[in-house]
């Protein structure tokens, strides 16, 4: 080994971290004038999204002061425009948010291209160095002092020797932080996109509910050419009796078709154990599921999170001694996945803990501790435990309890919302609670899910009707 060949891979390292060094510098250069642009074009639609929350919030005062005004055809048509006008303000943040998005998104993609580069940069030139490190280790320490060389050269050569494997070991360290740098990204990376996703097909059914309200304006007028007596004749035609009301049908797959009768019922049932509002935890199962109307066509093979649901809802199909092929779940949107189980929508990973099942190693549902990663927390082995199963306790069942039986869905649902904050009866704690139902405790404020808490208030406030009228007709 010469001292020549040492200090010239040494120089060779140096020109390298030189050269890196340039590269970076430019790479940073570049870096700032990109985030300096989307730094800018955030802070417009913040601003922009602020403005839209103010409007919003004008015309949700506007609701409520007409809604306290006697029915007359200038009033529901006052109110049709204000939620007409709502949603389509709403339409227009969801945009903003989506456009937030994709500026995210695209950061992101940045981000991993240039890990990227720098992670192949940084193999390029260790894979040299490992080489010739290699070759170099291969010379006993005998062949090194009985060569031609003077001591003084020798330990200078073995010196150097050993900077450059140090070097070599902090460059793998360094390599090792790269990729797990990229990894994070893409994992931030794909809820963004997640995310963007989500939020497009919100706007979908935002679009949708916004042409049932001009559609419904449309048929009013049309019906009483604006005139109010027509109108009030429209709305005495529209009251049913107690009995058209009990035989209003619900059909729940799976099972006998229900009527509202029976659905105030159990609704009552879970309201009382839970201290949520009956039709609000009808309005959650009607958003969810239009009240068990549609369970899902996926199947949890294909639509379930292969290592967080899959597991454990063989489990719960072993539990419950049915054939986990034939049971139906919801497919996988294009965002994410689904799997969601009966008319309330649990995902195994969120049943766990509502219907009494945990993970033998950690003794809980939700891997309180944080003691394992999650992919081996979910991955088990889990079991069913009957003194954990909080709806089988609420109900006083013997039974396991069953994301697709009607009243267990219900009162999943209840509970779920008082874990929520709904059982402070406010209208905000209730909206508030159906945004966690949706999109979870991190996601309940972004105004882009608003469209979520209030379709379910919408729900809830019709069904708040029926069970009034119901009252009246059989006091």
């Amino acid at each position: 080994m010469s001292t020549l060949f040492v200090r010239s891979v040494a120089g060779v390292a140096v020109i390298a971290l030189m050269c890196g060094a340039f590269v970076a510098t430019q790479t940073s250069h570049a870096d700032d004038t990109a985030t300096e642009a989307i730094a800018k074009r955030r802070a417009q639609l913040e601003k922009q999204l602020a403005h839209l929350e103010e409007l919003i919030e004008k015309q949700q005062v506007l609701l409520n002061e007409k809604s306290g005004e006697r029915k007359t055809l200038e009033r529901d048509m006052a109110i049709l425009d204000a939620e007409i006008e709502q949603a389509r303000i709403a339409i227009d943040a969801q945009n903003i948010a989506i456009a937030d998005l994709k500026n995210d998104i695209f950061d992101k993609e940045a981000t991993i291209l240039e890990l990227s580069n720098k992670i192949d940069r940084e193999r390029e030139s260790l894979a040299g160095l490992v080489r010739r490190t290699a070759e170099l280790d291969e010379q006993s320490l005998v062949e090194l002092v009985l060569s031609e060389h003077s001591f003084a050269e020798f330990f200078e050569e073995y010196d150097s020797f050993a900077t450059i494997k140090l070097a070599l070991y902090e460059s793998f360290r360094e390599l090792e932080a790269l990729r797990s740098n990229e990894r994070e990204v893409k994992e931030e990376l794909q809820e963004r996109q997640a995310s963007e996703e989500e939020l497009k097909t919100l706007q979908v059914l935002q679009q949708s509910k916004l042409e049932e309200q001009e559609e419904e304006k449309a048929r009013i007028l049309r019906v009483t050419k604006g005139e109010e007596a027509k109108y009030q004749q429209l709305i005495s035609a529209n009251e049913r009796s107690a009995a058209q009301i009990r035989s209003e049908l619900f059909e729940l797959r799976g099972s006998a078709a229900i009527n509202l009768g029976d659905a105030i019922e159990f609704a009552n049932f879970a309201g009382s154990k839970t201290g949520i509002r009956p039709a609000l935890i009808l309005g959650v199962l009607k958003q969810e599921t239009r009240l068990g109307e549609f369970l899902g066509n996926g199947s949890w093979k294909v639509d379930m999170h292969p290592t967080r649901d899959r597991p454990l809802f063989q489990v719960i199909a072993q539990t419950l001694g049915v054939d986990p092929n034939r049971m139906p779940v919801s497919a996988a949107p294009s965002y994410g996945w689904g799997g969601a189980m009966g008319p309330a929508q649990f995902i195994p990973s969120t049943w766990a803990c509502y219907g009494g099942y945990i993970n033998t190693k950690t003794k809980d549902c939700n891997n309180s501790a944080r003691s394992m990663s999650w992919d081996n927390y979910w991955a088990g082995p889990w079991v069913y435990n009957k003194d954990k199963d909080r709806l089988r306790i609420i109900r006083g069942k013997a039974s396991p309890s069953n994301p697709w039986d009607n009243q267990d869905a219900f009162m999943a649902a209840a509970v779920l919302m008082k874990d929520n904050g709904a059982d402070a009866g406010t209208r905000y704690a209730e909206r508030l609670a159906a945004l966690r139902y949706f999109a979870g405790w991190a996601n309940a404020s972004n105004p882009a899910y608003a469209f979520y808490g209030d379709g379910v208030m919408g729900h809830a406030d019709y069904y708040q009707r029926q069970i009034d009228a119901l009252k009246e007709l059989d006091g």
